[in-house]
């Protein structure tokens, strides 16, 4: 292991170097893509210089007390012995997490898509929650929100509605929140005061560039139409909605967002990319799933993930067995916990495969 980061250690070295290099700050291409790389490699050289820290004061300190009379001296060398210690497995325990591969989608931007699923109404509602929920983590994180299509059903719930979350690590961030989430409480359309069981799908895509998938344009439909709910004069009153069908697969993208078709269609190409993306890798999901099962993000989207129970104000990740009673928190956006403890429990069971 420690070969391995002796060799990531010096290509961080080169980089630092290359990036002092006038001829390469005056390449913009290269300077970006060294930066980029730079910023990847950051984490695990900073965790491995504090190691190195920690061995270095275990033998100064094992040494010093041989050589040190004086006892508070003594005393003040024997606790620095024993935090330096006490984080040599934690730091260990770190490095290998690093070293694991990294998911090549990690930093781009997210589609999102959420369907109200069995419920009717209510179901509709808690699209409409969960929708905020998703908005609300996005500018926590300082990310930004692009709606490309919302189709609400008037008295304040959304049938589905897709979106866009760009930031740093949006991807890493919510990838594991595609699935079935289940809500249980009383619906406000509900005089009976019963508590009903509704549920939505959440498909979380990365962003596809246009060499990563290739689309040939005779093989999609567009159709234009006018575009429907809030907007400005321009939006409600032209023609500027984008329907797109792919032919081979039968996918349907709607967008009517942006003022002009040309915004539309564009958006509409970029989320078709998405779900062809998505297609390929669940057919390698599947193909790998015979070998391993995956416990957290089985890349399933009808496998029920989560319950949010409004009557016990608990929510309930089923993945990790994960339960906290703070559902007005996390309704508001405050999902780092949950994120947290999902990363956890895949980089545990990816350095239990290694």
């Amino acid at each position: 292991m420690f070969d391995k980061i002796e060799d990531i250690l010096r290509r961080y070295e080169d980089i630092t170097m290359e990036l002092n290099d006038p001829y390469v700050v005056s390449d913009q291409n290269k300077f970006r893509n060294l930066m980029k790389e730079q910023k990847s490699l950051e984490a695990l050289v900073e965790c491995y210089q504090e190691y190195k820290k920690c061995k270095q004061t275990i033998d100064d300190s094992l040494q010093l007390l041989d050589e040190e009379s004086d006892p508070d001296m003594k005393e003040m060398l024997r606790e620095e012995l024993s935090e330096a210690k006490y984080r040599i497995p934690e730091l260990e325990n770190q490095l290998k997490i690093l070293l694991l591969p990294k998911d090549p989608n990690d930093e781009k931007n997210v589609i999102v898509e959420i369907r109200a699923g069995v419920g009717g109404e209510e179901a509709a509602l808690f699209a409409a929650d969960m929708y905020r929920l998703y908005t609300r983590y996005a500018e926590r994180q300082n990310w930004r929100v692009e709606t490309m299509s919302v189709e609400d059903t008037g008295i304040g719930g959304i049938k589905d509605v897709s979106f866009m979350i760009k930031g740093a690590g949006a991807y890493s961030r919510l990838k594991f929140e595609g699935g079935v989430h289940r809500v249980q409480r009383i619906p406000a359309t509900e005089s009976g005061g019963r508590i009903h069981t509704s549920a939505i799908t959440v498909a979380i895509m990365p962003e596809v560039e246009d060499v990563e998938v290739e689309i040939d344009m005779n093989d999609c439909k567009f159709d234009v139409f006018r575009a429907s709910g809030n907007g400005g004069q321009c939006v409600n009153t032209t023609d500027s909605a984008v329907r797109l069908t792919h032919l081979p697969t039968g996918i349907v993208i709607s967008c009517q967002d942006e003022k002009s078709q040309q915004q539309n269609k564009a958006k509409a190409l970029k989320v078709l990319r998405a779900k062809l993306y998505e297609l390929e890798e669940q057919k390698k999901h599947n193909s790998e799933a015979a070998l391993r099962k995956s416990q957290v993000g089985s890349g399933d989207r009808s496998d029920k993930i989560r319950t949010y129970n409004f009557h016990q104000g608990r929510v309930t990740d089923h993945r990790i067995n994960l339960t906290l009673y703070k559902i007005d928190q996390i309704m508001d956006g405050d999902l780092d916990e949950i994120i947290d403890s999902l990363i956890a429990a895949d980089q545990a069971e990816k350095l239990a495969a290694e």
